[in-house]
């Protein structure tokens, strides 16, 4: 029986899945995930243990001696901030960068009303929300990314953890969406708030605040 060696027998890293073939192979990676880390200004081994990798099988993705399996693209992708396209090579399509308000198309979910301040299709996602009073307020979230909000009117409950934050008109908040939160209107007018977050895209991003399972 044949014996494989290290390079193929290699024992998967960490919390990404093994490396695999593309659904593409021909296509060279190596060049996109050695650059993006390097304009992110990680190392290799903190880019490595951030993607639960050794630096050498790292290393070995970057110099194209291994090829990620698409899962794994997903999570160096989240890593470096970007999309799976983008570290494939592809070009995206040109966007506009204005939104127009009369353009912007409302969606509700668990009470809330939701307005996209932003393109779609970006990394970065950006929404205009209207919070009713008795909301969601027992809703907690958890999920991957950053999210920061900004009150426009009314006034924002916000809970991060353990720590509970009353915010006014011109506050703001910034935090890692790993932490449980819960949002609320404080008030019974309701509020409204701009809201951002980095959220990959996926079926749980399209609303990020909405849905009654999308962060349970």
């Amino acid at each position: 029986m044949k014996v494989p060696s290290p390079e193929t027998a290699e024992v998967p890293d960490g919390g990404l899945p093994d490396d695999g073939p593309l659904p593409a192979p021909d296509l060279d990676v190596a060049p996109q995930l050695r650059s993006l880390r390097r304009r992110r200004g990680l190392t290799l081994e903190a880019a490595a243990r951030r993607a639960g990798l050794s630096p050498a099988h790292l290393s070995r993705l970057e110099t194209g001696r291994r090829q990620p399996s698409l899962p794994m693209l997903l999570g160096l992708a989240r890593i470096y901030g970007t999309t799976v396209s983008e570290l494939l090579g592809e070009v995206a399509p040109e966007r506009d960068p204005v939104v127009r308000a009369e353009r912007a198309e409302p969606a509700e979910a668990g009470g809330w009303t939701y307005v996209p301040a932003g393109a779609p299709g970006r990394a970065m996602q950006a929404l205009r929300v209207t919070v009713p009073y008795a909301s969601q307020g027992e809703l907690v979230r958890v999920h991957p990314g950053e999210e920061w909000l900004y009150v426009l009117g009314g006034r924002v409950r916000l809970v991060l953890g353990e720590a509970v934050h009353v915010l006014d008109p011109g506050d703001s908040a910034h935090f890692d969406s790993l932490t449980p939160h819960r949002i609320a209107a404080a008030g019974r007018d309701g509020a409204e708030l701009l809201f951002v977050h980095t959220l990959m895209q996926s079926p749980a991003a399209e609303l990020c605040l909405g849905g009654d399972t999308h962060h349970h």
